[in-house]
């Protein structure tokens, strides 16, 4: 089943079941996916949808950090329950440790020695790790194994 068709049939059941906030989240999504798609003109393979969904993700995290330095507690919680229904489209997390293994091969395999070597890295990590990891917990590790 396709990302739309399960978006589509968990919208159905979020309308029989009076789920206003996560029906308001598949919208979101949906329009997202049929955006992007039009800025394509073709249909999204996975991995466009799964870049989507990354992105969905990350606006959701940094508005929750921006509403929680603010004091905004009100905005907080909305944003934590829209982020706990994208999260469910999104394929399972790596463990730290598991990124932290990706890392070692990674680093071992395109030879860096240095931080001056991070941006080479990182472009042979990121394809590896698209939507099962943050970038900024890569990045993190990246950089401790470089230093």
């Amino acid at each position: 089943m396709s990302l739309l068709e399960r978006l589509n049939e968990d919208m159905k059941q979020a309308m029989r079941n009076k789920e206003k906030d996560k029906l308001t989240v598949i919208r979101m999504i949906k329009a997202s996916i049929q955006n992007e798609s039009i800025k394509l003109g073709s249909d999204l393979t996975e991995e466009q949808e799964l870049t989507v969904l990354s992105r969905e993700v990350k606006q959701r995290k940094d508005s929750l950090h921006e509403f929680e330095k603010a004091g905004r507690e009100d905005l907080v919680e909305k944003i934590r329950t829209e982020l706990q229904f994208v999260e469910i489209y999104m394929p399972v997390q790596l463990s730290e440790d598991e990124v932290s293994k990706i890392v070692q091969e990674t680093v071992a395999e395109t030879g860096a020695k240095s931080k001056a070597d991070m941006g080479k890295v990182m472009a042979a990590i990121m394809p590896k790790v698209k939507g099962k990891a943050d970038g900024a917990i890569v990045n993190k590790l990246v950089q401790q194994h470089l230093s």
